[in-house]
This record gives structure tokens, C-alpha cells and sequence, in this order.
């Protein structure tokens, strides 16, 4: 039985606050692993009943802002949906990559299905941060971002915005596999 090569695909997402459904998600970044440059990014109308004014901060955004600019969820995640199936192509599995990867994916997963739009990444995705750990052998403290950052010395860095963190996230996603790959 054959099966369809993977393509992986760095996802990042600003929310006000810790749990889909409750809290909104307010942008989406998003990036072929392997070629950056084919990227998606989107700001989303608020729709969850909670702000966590911390996280909210972090994000930098304005809800009333947002409500006016953002995109109507539904819609957002049709034109992601529409996104990662051409990046994709026919022959190809997309995979959802993400540092803290449950994060960010449990919004993802929860607003595709809100919207009733299909989810192509199916039920799972694959954290960087899980992996870094297995393949360093560390402990589950010493495999948080900052660590990563110092052994393996990406370019790019994150800073809140979805699509340069989704690409900050390909870049040290790439140069584990290059570096490990050899152990």
C-alpha cells in the first residue's frame, strides 16, 4: 500500500486567552515548512465570550479593531482549508507542525469544526517542542524555546505575530532534523 508524502506545516495562533471556544482566536500564520515563502496569515472577528487581558497584551491587538477588519471566523477557516489543500496538492499529506503544538491546534481544530469546515490536518499534529526532547534527551525543562534557540541558533525569531512566529517555528523545526538527523 502506498502511502502520500508529508508535507509539513508550520502553524502559529494569536488568541485572547487560553481555551478555544471560550477565548478567540484573533490571526493565523501559517507556512510550508520546507518553502516559507508559500504562507497563509489571517486576523479573525473576536467571537469568544472571555478576554485574559495578559494574553491579550502579548498579541498586541484591538478586539474593536479586530471586529471590524478581522475576517468572520467561518470564512477564515474556509480560506485556510482552501490554503493548506493547494499547498498540499493532491498527493501530499499535510501535517500540522507547532511549538506547543496542542496550543495552538486545539483552537485550529475546534474553530475548522465550529465552522463546519473539514480539518485537513486531521486528528493530530506534531510538536517541536516534544520532538526537540526526544531527540536531545534532555529534560522536559530543558527543551523550552529559549534552550532550543541557544543550541541551535535559527535566524529568525518569534515575536507574537503569527505568520513570522509560524516562520520562526519552520526554521528551528528544519535545523533539528538537519542537526539530529546525523546522531
Amino acid at each position: 500500500m502506498a502511502s502520500n508524502p508529508e508535507l509539513f506545516i508550520s502553524v502559529d495562533i494569536e488568541a485572547s486567552g487560553p481555551v478555544p471556544g471560550l477565548y478567540s482566536m484573533l490571526s493565523i500564520g501559517a507556512c510550508n515548512v520546507y518553502a516559507p515563502e508559500q504562507s497563509f496569515e489571517c486576523l479573525l472577528k473576536p467571537t469568544g465570550k472571555f478576554v485574559d487581558e495578559e494574553a491579550l497584551k502579548v498579541t498586541g491587538f484591538d478586539l474593536e479593531v479586530l471586529s471590524k477588519v478581522g475576517l468572520d471566523p467561518a470564512l477564515a477557516m474556509q480560506q485556510f482549508r482552501d490554503w493548506v489543500i493547494k499547498v498540499s496538492g493532491a498527493n501530499s499529506k499535510p501535517i500540522f507542525v507547532g511549538l506547543n503544538a496542542c496550543f495552538d491546534w486545539s483552537f485550529i481544530n475546534y474553530y475548522f469544526y465550529d465552522a463546519q469546515v473539514e480539518n485537513p490536518f486531521g486528528f493530530a499534529s506534531l510538536d517541536i517542542k516534544a520532538m526537540y526532547f526526544a531527540v536531545t534527551n534532555n529534560q522536559w525543562s530543558q527543551s523550552k524555546s529559549s534552550v532550543m534557540i541557544k543550541d541551535l541558533q535559527p535566524k529568525s525569531s518569534a515575536n507574537h505575530d503569527a505568520l513570522a512566529d509560524a516562520i520562526a517555528q519552520a526554521e528551528l523545526f528544519r535545523l533539528i532534523i538537519e542537526k539530529y538527523k546525523k546522531a
